[in-house]
């Protein structure tokens, strides 16, 4: 079995990880100025946001086109049939039916079709499990189980300093946003895992507040110095991504993933000042090969 995802995921793996873990990544796009980039291909993230604060223009962004896909599961079908397809939130994105739609024209291939429910870390963390039981010699069942039950357990939720992006890109209320954006009001956002749509957790009046919220959020789950497998998330904020995982490291026994930027596409909706965090019980992963 091979595994092929997208770039919404956000898995912190180096190209020798993923080659060594049989994992092709399926570009998400994002455009800017007339000009389209593949993400994770075309442009870097520092350079996206630094013409991102050149342009009074938003940004859009699209997914992989059914053709990437088909492209991607035929080379793959031609040393071994069987795939499994992961994807970040059909609620967010096109992703995921593009996927099936794509398997349709390629017959040859076996393909497992995952709909996450969720995006960034927490999908990844799903695809890297996958990744690891296959090599490991799981039977499909097992991984889908193993999938699963690290999908119940696992929680992304962010905030961010301003709606227009959000607002633009119809991911979330006009109304609603516009009204935050008079108070000046910093959401506490959340991912809801039956349809994986965004949820509103919460609000704050300033962005310091709203990151120390976020932390609370954790603790209304998990008591003080529970042990968590942790990880941040940030478009364009550094410093908000180390204010957020200073004060999660002093009230909780974390195992750590790198600090790292968050899909293009994803920020792309968010503005360059979002920090997010996806977090899980360690015993979660116990059985991972």
């Amino acid at each position: 079995m091979k595994i092929v995802t997208d770039s919404g995921t956000d898995l912190s793996l180096s190209p020798e990880q993923l080659a060594e873990l049989n994992i092709s990544i399926v570009p998400l796009m994002v455009t800017l100025e007339g000009k389209t980039y593949r993400e994770g291909v075309d442009i870097a993230p520092d350079e996206f946001y630094r013409l991102l604060e050149t342009t009074q223009r938003f940004p859009s962004t699209s997914q992989p086109s059914v053709g990437s896909f088909s492209e991607v599961y035929k080379r793959i079908a031609t040393t071994d049939p069987d795939i499994i397809s992961i994807h970040m939130s059909s609620g967010l994105s096109g992703t995921f039916g593009a996927a099936q739609t794509a398997a349709k024209l390629v017959p040859e291939a076996k393909v497992t079709h995952v709909d996450t429910k969720t995006l960034s870390a927490a999908a990844g963390w799903q695809v890297e499990a996958a990744a690891r039981a296959i090599k490991a010699g799981w039977s499909k069942e097992q991984i889908l189980s193993l999938m699963e039950s690290i999908g119940n357990a696992s929680e992304s939720i962010y905030t961010l300093k301003e709606l227009k992006y959000l607002i633009h890109g119809g991911r979330i209320s006009h109304l609603k946003g516009i009204v935050a954006t008079l108070l000046n009001i910093k959401p506490l956002i959340g991912v809801e895992k039956k349809s994986g749509t965004y949820v509103q957790l919460g609000r704050a009046r300033t962005f310091d507040q709203a990151i120390e919220r976020l932390v609370d959020l954790i603790a209304h789950q998990h008591s003080p110095g529970s042990s968590l497998r942790v990880q941040v998330l940030h478009a364009h904020n550094p410093e908000g991504a180390s204010r957020l995982h200073d004060l999660v490291d002093e009230r909780f026994d974390c195992t750590w993933l790198p600090v790292g930027p968050i899909s293009l596409v994803l920020g792309a909706h968010t503005g360059p000042s979002m920090v997010g965090i996806t977090y899980a019980p360690i015993a979660a992963f116990a059985d991972i090969p």
